[in-house]
């Protein structure tokens, strides 16, 4: 059983707490924000990406340059991470413009005495990140609690199934990134799906891909979900003006929580997207999760 976890993704830290191993951690990444009051768990990673890069065309191009030149985007405090003695550090190997690569969490962890277990995670559909949560389960040595909470998962997304089942699917462009569009891919499609939409973009499991705002007329969707990858709903209302006129409705999401991170949360997400696509009478048009971006069809 692993008694002092550190966790290098954002989405095993929710999972880990959701398996009610909150006490267990000891380390985390820059970007674990949720649930809240993380912050007496130290930070052992950091982003490399320079200060200036603030719009998204700045953050797009300083990520491409990086991958040109094949520089890391994130950087792990070896000395730190061994200081807090992990006997389990989860990691990831699906993308490495959004968490740490794997051969640096690698490389890092050879310092920790004793060894440490790693774990590393690539879930590319929406039913394998849930079968992850029960690969950090079985490794954190609470099986029994992994089973739990994948069965509720399980059953969460039946009900959002259910909810829309018979009804005409929603023609949906998810976009993981403003300037320049880039396609949602991943599990995405699959939460689409689940809550009885179609993803004209890209197919489920498919990688993210860049695009232009034509490729996303051109897809004919009914709807257009804005997404950005790693923004909450705040930060992505404030990118709505960088969006050209289009003749769909536009909806902003809470990204980070819901879409973005590859754990529990994302069944929220079809839920949200269910009741976007699919209102039954007394849902709230829209609430704190996402909204629709009133004025932005043209």
């Amino acid at each position: 059983m692993a008694s002092r976890i550190a966790s290098l993704l954002p989405s095993v830290t929710e999972t880990v707490c959701a398996l009610g191993l909150r006490d267990r951690l000891v380390a985390r990444s820059h970007e674990c924000d949720f649930p809240p009051g993380l912050g007496d768990v130290p930070a052992v990673t950091s982003s490399r990406l320079p200060a200036d890069a603030v719009t998204q065309a700045q953050v797009d191009a300083a990520v491409s340059d990086a991958a040109r030149q094949g520089e890391a985007l994130y950087d792990v405090d070896a000395h730190l991470l061994a200081g807090l003695r992990p006997d389990l550090v989860i990691t990831q190997s699906l993308c490495d413009v959004c968490a740490v690569a794997e051969g640096a969490v690698l490389a890092a962890v050879r310092h920790i005495d004793p060894p440490a277990r790693v774990l590393s995670l690539a879930p590319g559909r929406l039913d394998e990140v849930i079968a992850s949560v029960q690969e950090v389960a079985d490794a954190a040595g609470v099986p029994d609690a992994g089973h739990a909470l994948v069965a509720s998962l399980h059953a969460r997304l039946d009900a959002v199934r259910a909810r829309v089942a018979g009804r005409p699917p929603v023609r949906v462009a998810a976009v993981e990134w403003i300037d320049p569009p880039w396609s949602a891919g991943h599990w995405v499609p699959d939460q689409v799906a689940a809550a009885g939409g179609v993803e004209v973009l890209v197919a489920a499991g498919a990688r993210s891909a860049r695009a232009t705002w034509d490729d996303v007329a051109s897809a004919r969707p009914d709807v257009v979900v804005l997404m950005p990858c790693g923004l909450s709903m705040p930060e992505v209302l404030d990118l709505a003006d960088a969006v050209p006129p289009i003749p769909v409705r536009v909806a902003a999401v809470d990204a980070s929580g819901l879409f973005s991170r590859p754990g529990p949360r994302l069944v929220d997400g079809a839920e949200v997207m269910a009741r976007m696509l699919h209102p039954l009478p007394g849902d709230p048009p829209g609430g704190e999760s996402w909204a629709w971006l009133d004025g932005r069809a043209g």
